[in-house]
């Protein structure tokens, strides 16, 4: 029987120890009976038959919604079973990677738990469960359309090692301040930025903000070969080392920049006319004369306001950094395999056993949970921003030692709390 577009579906889920069945159906024009739609029926993997009868259930429900998609991607679902997968995939705290990408994969259909009252649909899927087919078919992971966003990273990916483009420019007015800038990729496109420089300060300062606003967008999309265009002769020519920088208000900002650049494989600065950088001095000239009381005044543009220098807010890595965190010694051994100097045997036992619960990607260690989620190690330094920001910050609960700490594991960070 073909499904009526304006009435739920009804779907009864039986799962035994090795199969499961299912069958999908609807209530009829009266409302009192059910037609079926269709009979499913499947015996689990060997792998399968290892899960817990929750997870099991789950792996029953993913299954079926991959086989009935054309179905109930366009139905409200009733789901009706013994024991509710859908709470326990919504509601736990702590999943592991399997029941974190079944969880995805259900995200995209209306499905609602309810309560067992009819027998006659229960009654059929436990005897299709008991008779499932001896050839299964196991579970495929695979997300749908993931082959275009692999697509997609190919294409971003072959924009490495080409040059991209920056022009900046700031304003200073007596009606205010304002930065520009323009970042423009190696296939023509662009990408602007603006803020209002909420604070005193001359064109050659907002000339250098414009400067280093456009420098930490480049490094956020993680760009290596940059040209940078300004039309302050004043600051291209300091920043290309042919002019000396005297005045005492733009030498933090010099050294700033010289900073940035570090993390570029090739930055060269070109002095440009000024009607040749017409948009980056559109958009500080913008900043400087709009009057934003809010943020949402201007949708089309994000514009920031900073309240102090840009240079006032680079603090030293090495102030706020613990050179010796309480993990160096696992990160040191996961690592490169190496033990700290003068330890005995028992030491390096001890430091086996206690490195094989962590997981080292990249430059991050992370600590593997029972339930294989991965907590972040984070040095004192920042596990005492971590606390301060859960117990007193936007967020904060005011809890106790216990609660906080329980609640910074569930955010995934693990350290000295």
């Amino acid at each position: 029987m073909p499904p009526c577009p304006d009435k739920p579906l009804i779907l009864y889920l039986a799962v035994f120890e090795n199969s499961m069945g299912c069958v999908l159906g609807q209530h009829d024009v009266s409302g009192r009976k059910e037609k079926a739609i269709y009979y499913l029926s499947k015996k689990f993997t060997e792998c399968e038959t290892r899960y817990w009868s929750i997870e099991k259930l789950c792996c029953a429900l993913i299954w079926t919604t991959r086989r009935l998609r054309q179905y109930m991607l366009y139905h409200t679902t009733w789901l009706i079973s013994k024991l509710d997968p859908l709470k326990y995939m919504m509601e736990s705290n702590a999943l592991n990677g399997r029941m974190t990408r079944w969880q995805i994969l259900l995200s995209e259909f209306d499905i609602v738990y309810v309560n067992q009252k009819v027998v006659t649909g229960s009654a059929i899927t436990d005897f299709l469960a008991s008779r499932a087919l001896e050839d299964y078919e196991p579970l495929s992971f695979g997300f749908p359309n993931e082959d275009l966003m692999y697509i997609t990273t190919m294409e971003e990916d072959s924009q490495e090692g080409h040059s991209w483009k920056l022009n900046f420019d700031g304003a200073s007015n007596a009606v205010g301040n304002g930065i520009g800038v323009v970042l423009v990729s190696p296939n023509g496109d662009h990408y602007p930025f603006t803020s209002k420089l909420d604070f005193d300060c001359t064109n050659n300062m907002a000339e250098y903000e414009a400067c280093i606003m456009g420098i930490r967008a480049a490094i956020e999309r993680k760009i290596k070969v940059l040209e940078i265009y300004g039309d302050s002769a004043l600051v291209i020519y300091q920043l290309k080392g042919e002019w000396e920088t005297r005045d005492p208000k733009l030498i933090n900002y010099r050294k700033l920049v010289l900073e940035l650049i570090e993390e570029f494989d090739d930055v060269t600065f070109y002095y440009l006319p000024r009607d040749e950088n017409q948009m980056a001095d559109a958009l500080a000239t913008l900043a400087s004369m709009v009057k934003v009381n809010k943020q949402g005044d201007v949708k089309p543009i994000q514009m920031s306001i900073y309240e102090a220098p840009v240079h006032c807010y680079n603090i030293d890595e090495q102030e706020k950094k613990d050179d010796h965190p309480w993990y160096q010694d696992i990160l040191r051994y996961v690592r490169n395999r190496e033990y700290p100097d003068q330890s005995t045997e028992n030491d390096k036992r001890t430091l086996r056993r206690l490195a094989s619960d962590y997981v080292l990607d990249g430059e991050i260690l992370y600590k593997r949970r029972k339930d294989q989620v991965l907590l972040r190690c984070v040095d004192a330094v920042e596990a005492k921003q971590i606390l301060e920001e859960v117990h007193e910050g936007v967020c904060g609960t005011h809890a106790n030692g216990f609660t906080i700490a329980r609640q910074i594991m569930i955010f995934g960070f693990f350290g000295p709390l």
